[in-house]
Formats: C-alpha cells, sequence, structure tokens
C-alpha cells in the first residue's frame, strides 16, 4: 500500500513538473511570437518614415500600394518609386530606427540602374563594437527600379535578449525537473537498499534462532547430567555456554525488534506514571547484572508524575544506565538528576565514563552505529541501544540530547511534558 503511494505520489509530481514545463515553453514560444511581430511593426513603420522623408526630399509621391514588403523575419524591402541619395538614406534609416527603438545592427543594400545590381550599402551598429561586412546575399527583384533592402543579421538574438526572464524561468524549470528526478533516483536506490538491509537481517536473525535455541536446549539437558554435577569444571563451562547463548539470543530479539519496528510503528500504552519508583526498580535489576557500581538519584521534588508507556519508559532508563556502564574505565558512577527546566520535566543521566569525541556526538542515535575505541571490542552490542532511545524519545514528543561532562564522562538528557 505504501510502495503504491509513493509510486503515485512520484507520477503525479514529475507529470505536474513536465506539465508546467511544457507550458512555460509554450508561452515563451508565444512570447517570442509576440516579440516578433512587434519588432516588424515597428520596422515597418520606421521603414514608412524613412520613405517618406526620402519622398519629401524628390518631391514625388510614395507608391500607391504599400512601399514596404517583408520577405523573411530579418529582411525587408522598400520600394521609393523615384531616385534617391543612398547617404541620405543611411541618415534616415539610423535617426528612424532609433526613434521607433530598434537597436540591433542592420545592413543595407541599394539598386542601380545602371549596373542592374544590388551594390551594398553599409553595416551599421549601435553598439561599440566594430562594424563589419555580413556575407548576406541581397537579390535583385523584378518590377522594381528605385528600392533598396534592409537586412537584420542578429535579429533572433536581439529578440531571444527581450525574453532572458521567460528564458531563465525555464531553465530553472528544466533544472528543478532534472533535480527532481535525481531525488527520486536515490529515494528509490535508498529505499531499495533499506529493504536489502531489512530482509538480511531478518533472514539472518531467523537463521540463528533456530541451532540458538538447540544450543540452549542441549546445553540445559547437559547441565542437569550427574556427570556434569560432579565435575566442577564441565559444570563452569556448561553454565557459560547457557549465559552466552542467552545473551547471544537477547540481542537478536533486540535486531528482530528494531526491524518489526521499521515495517510496523511502535504502539504505546500511555498512563499515569510515577517517575521515581519506576527508576528505582530498574536501578534494583541492573544490580542484579553488574554487581560493582554506584547509581544515584538526586532530585528535590517530592514525586513526578508523566504520561507515557511504562514498558518502553523503563527500557529507556535501562539501556541509557547499562550504556553508561560499558563505556566506562573505572568503578562506574552515574547519577540521575530530576529537576524542572521551563514547565519540562529534565531527567540527566551524568556518567564517569570515556566520554565521546564531538564529531563523533552527532551520530550515536542512528542506528547500528558504534564508535570506534579501546572500548568497541570490549562492549557487546550493534549500537541499537541509543537507537531505540531516541525511538521512544520520538514517539513520546520527548526532547533527548546529549554532550561530553566537564571533566569525564557524558550527560545524556531527557525532556519530558508532566502531567
Amino acid at each position: 500500500m505504501k510502495v503504491n503511494r509513493l509510486n503515485s505520489i512520484i507520477i503525479v509530481g514529475l507529470v505536474a513538473i513536465i506539465g508546467i514545463i511544457v507550458a512555460q515553453l509554450l508561452w515563451t514560444k508565444e512570447a517570442f511570437a509576440l516579440e516578433e511581430k512587434k519588432f516588424s511593426q515597428k520596422v515597418h513603420f520606421a521603414l514608412l518614415e524613412v520613405a517618406n522623408h526620402l519622398q519629401k526630399k524628390t518631391n514625388h509621391e510614395l507608391p500607391s500600394e504599400d512601399p514596404i514588403k517583408k520577405i523573411t523575419n530579418d529582411y525587408y524591402i522598400v520600394n521609393i518609386g523615384n531616385d534617391f541619395d543612398p547617404e541620405i538614406l543611411e541618415y534616415y534609416l539610423k535617426n528612424e530606427f532609433k526613434e521607433a527603438n530598434i537597436t540591433t545592427d542592420f545592413e543595407y543594400a541599394v539598386y542601380n540602374c545602371e549596373s542592374d545590381k544590388m551594390i551594398y550599402g553599409n553595416y551599421i551598429s549601435f553598439t561599440d563594437k566594430p562594424t563589419k561586412k555580413t556575407s548576406a546575399y541581397f537579390q535583385k527583384h523584378k518590377n522594381l527600379i528605385h528600392y533598396f533592402v534592409i537586412h537584420f543579421p542578429d535579429e533572433t538574438p536581439y529578440l531571444f535578449k527581450s525574453l532572458h526572464f521567460w528564458i531563465i524561468l525555464s531553465f530553472a524549470l528544466v533544472i528543478i525537473l532534472l533535480v527532481y528526478v535525481y531525488s527520486i533516483y536515490t529515494i528509490i536506490q535508498q529505499k531499495k537498499y533499506s529493504e536489502l538491509q531489512r530482509d538480511f537481517i531478518n533472514n539472518m536473525t531467523h537463521e540463528f534462532k533456530t541451532p540458538l535455541s538447540s544450543i540452549l536446549i542441549a546445553s540445559n539437558y547437559l547441565k542437569q547430567q550427574k556427570s556434569i554435577r560432579k565435575d566442577e569444571k564441565l559444570e563452569k563451562y556448561t553454565q557459560i555456554i547457557i549465559n552466552q547463548s542467552n545473551k547471544l539470543n537477547n540481542h537478536i530479539e533486540k535486531v528482530l525488534n528494531i526491524a518489526k519496528w521499521d515495517n510496523i510503528p511502535m504502539t504505546l500504552d500511555k498512563q499515569k506514571l510515577d517517575v521515581i519508583p519506576i527508576l528505582n526498580e530498574v536501578i534494583e535489576n541492573i544490580k542484579l547484572k553488574y554487581d560493582d557500581i554506584t547509581i544515584s538519584i538526586k532530585t528535590i521534588l517530592p514525586s513526578v508524575f508523566i504520561y507515557a508507556d511504562e514498558f518502553h519508559f523503563s527500557n529507556l532508563v535501562y539501556n541509557i544506565i547499562e550504556n553508561a556502564i560499558k563505556y566506562s574505565d573505572n568503578k562506574p558512577e552515574i547519577i540521575i538528576k530530576i529537576s524542572m527546566k521551563k514547565n519540562h520535566l529534565s531527567l540527566q543521566f551524568t556518567d564517569n565514563g570515556i566520554g565521546i569525541s564531538e564529531k563523533n556526538l552527532p551520530f550515536v542515535f542512528d542506528k547500528f552505529y558504534r564508535i570506534t575505541n579501546k572500548k568497541t571490542h570490549d562492549v557487546n552490542g550493534f549500537g541499537l541501544g541509543l537507537y531505540y532511545v531516541k525511538k521512544v524519545c520520538t514517539l513520546h514528543e520527548w526532547k533527548i540530547s546529549i554532550k561530553n561532562n566537564t571533566e569525564k564522562g557524558i550527560t545524556v538528557s531527557v525532556l519530558i511534558q508532566p502531567i
């Protein structure tokens, strides 16, 4: 169901972005056509004014039909109908194009009756760049005697400059589409790797549980035999096998639970809890496993109540304390401080352990993350303890943080909304 929903969202998003880009390109095309039409109208009006000025100089009237003929988008013919001076023509062309705000380069040619050829006039540039003569071909036109032609070699780039906003927006949308496609590709790849990892963990742990159960059954049966009970060393070795098998079984169960929570959200059974009795109970349980430790609770609050899941809250406290015990060089000393901070209940677990380097602090709550130090190989685990703690805090909408102490060890702080 989730996969189908994700695929639907990806497809809808992709179609929407492609639709926007297509619409943007169509709008840009329409805008270019509109700019081209406006340019053609301005050129037509300016050339008509030039033709009128030339006719006034000769005291003749223009031909009855429109003297301006557009051959292509950048090529125009102007029929004067009478003889005119090419130098005066260039003067009027410059003035009228400036008046019409036509600032792109142009070139002109005039028909010569004597040679029956088109004579190249000049290349006019409105910029500071040097003038040039293009290789444009100026064709003769039948039935016309006194006429000139105009060519705009840079008309298309000139029109695109006026559409720079549309072009930039279209380019930005294309970039967005590429980023979207890359992001979706990355998400799909990560999802595939995550599924492979989860399937591998599930299969691996299940494969471990079957032989492990057989080992435990056989070990318990072996321990009950009279010959084993009589031999102190054999009984000790058998007990070691049982203890280590139970420890391994606990690790496997923890991995399976984490994998299960990735697929099915963890459910909480919230109820009103008295914090201090739960802390004392966890401390008693943990002292059964670790003898040489000191754990104390410091608070001025007579009683503290929260709204939480008792099972997961107890496990949260147990994991934090056990983590502090494992990463300690000397006799573990843990202080649990309970106080109120800005309308929140603060639980601070301070230890005297080896601490954590500043570069590793941001990653301690990541799944399977284990810090490489001198205690790494001595401590059993999969890097799931603090990940579980973080997940419980997130589900309860609590805030958890971790920092190094000034002298030694770390402090894990949990901010809880009290009742």
